[in-house]
């Protein structure tokens, strides 16, 4: 029995009829993944399960995060001044990542040589790819740090805000399409993130310090890459896509207002949070940085799978996600200086958000487990010998 039914009647007879559907155009995956993926996943052993291939992808993300929240928790490390992150963390840092991207990739090819391909698979993947934003973002950010040639939290904050609507968009686009298009810039991400890793192993934090070109910072053309990436390739693409069903009458839903509705829920939890940051007395966002970019990620990452939920059943989009009432509280709580200690506030919330997302998350696993009959991360049946 499921924790709680997070997953309706509705949706459940939409995941029964469910068809996985997507287009992978860019070349980098065509051409040198997919053919290295293929070449992996021949060396997994056929009793492995690919839920728990994803699952273990997803904990060296959590693994990085971690590490170097314990190195660089404030994200002072790699400023000028102070004690700097140990060569051989970026060395696993690099490996951990490509292990991560590395899995995600063949996850899915180890369910098709199983013939063990389900919804839950797919549901499971892209659940976890939600909520990995926020640790490779944040891991990423220890490269070039806070200080004098590094980013400021506040500018990091957006662009957190890019990458995760960035990543919503392909599923706002499968919402209304019924095809996922997959994005150019996760692949490329990817691999150029553990190759920095590994090159800053080698030569050191100080190398990002010194200018590309004239007076343009490796920091700057790290904050212009993701920002130019997703106004000049992914939004627009994304709006073509659904513009041009909408065109000729081929979208899911039947008008614009749901078409659109998705992103309702994440633009309001970008309200609230960007109010907390803008006005909050102790200028939380300078205090405690790491603990609000997980609180955001994580509450981001529980909208999200709601809406791939309501994709993949072809079911209507809720309005207002349940995480923004109590949310909307605790800013209120925050701004005002009712609760004097901010930071405790902030610790409070974020784990509150932490556990809900995880109960949601084994809830909604749980609920299809029961439903299709199989277990999450074995190939036996429930009622196999």
């Amino acid at each position: 029995m499921a924790l709680y039914e997070y997953v309706t009647q509705e949706q459940l007879a939409g995941f029964d009829k469910y068809k996985y559907s997507a287009v992978d155009t860019n070349p980098l995956s065509v051409y040198v993944m997919h053919p290295f993926w293929n070449f992996v996943v021949k060396f997994l052993p056929t009793w492995l399960a690919p839920n728990l291939i994803t699952f273990t992808g997803f904990m060296f993300l959590v693994l990085n995060f971690l590490m170097l929240a314990f190195f660089d928790f404030d994200f002072y490390a790699s400023a000028a001044g102070h004690e700097h992150v140990p060569s051989w963390v970026w060395v696993a840092a690099g490996i951990f990542n490509f292990l991560a991207y590395t899995l995600d990739g063949v996850d899915g090819k180890q369910a098709r040589r199983t013939n063990s391909s389900t919804p839950l698979g797919e549901l499971f993947d892209h659940g976890l790819d939600s909520w990995a934003c926020i640790f490779f973002v944040a891991t990423v950010y220890s490269i070039f740090g806070r200080g004098e040639s590094g980013v400021s939290v506040l500018t990091l904050y957006y662009i957190l805000w890019v990458v995760l609507f960035s990543f919503i968009l392909s599923h706002w686009e499968k919402y209304n399409t019924g095809i996922l298009f997959l994005p150019w810039g996760y692949d490329i991400s990817q691999v150029t993130i553990s190759m920095v890793y590994l090159v800053t192993a080698v030569v050191g934090v100080e190398t990002w310090y010194q200018p590309v070109f004239l007076h343009f910072l490796y920091r700057d053309l790290f904050t212009f890459m993701i920002i130019a990436c997703s106004f000049t390739v992914t939004l627009p693409m994304s709006l073509y896509n659904v513009m041009k069903g909408y065109r000729s009458n081929s979208l899911k839903h039947s008008s614009l207002y749901e078409a659109f509705l998705p992103f309702l829920s994440p633009f309001l939890l970008f309200i609230l949070s960007t109010i907390w940051v803008v006005f909050s007395p102790s200028n939380i966002l300078e205090q405690q940085p790491r603990i609000f970019y997980l609180m955001v990620g994580t509450a981001f990452a529980n909208v999200t799978c709601k809406l791939i939920v309501c994709q993949m059943s072809i079911t209507r989009c809720q309005a207002l996600s349940w995480l923004l009432l109590p949310m909307s509280l605790v800013v209120v709580l925050a701004v005002t200086g009712t609760v004097a200690n901010e930071s405790l506030l902030l610790f409070a919330w974020t784990a509150a958000v932490v556990l809900a997302h995880i109960h949601y998350g084994v809830s909604v696993v749980q609920q299809l487990s029961d439903h299709f009959n199989i277990f999450a991360f074995s190939l036996k049946k429930p009622n196999s010998d």
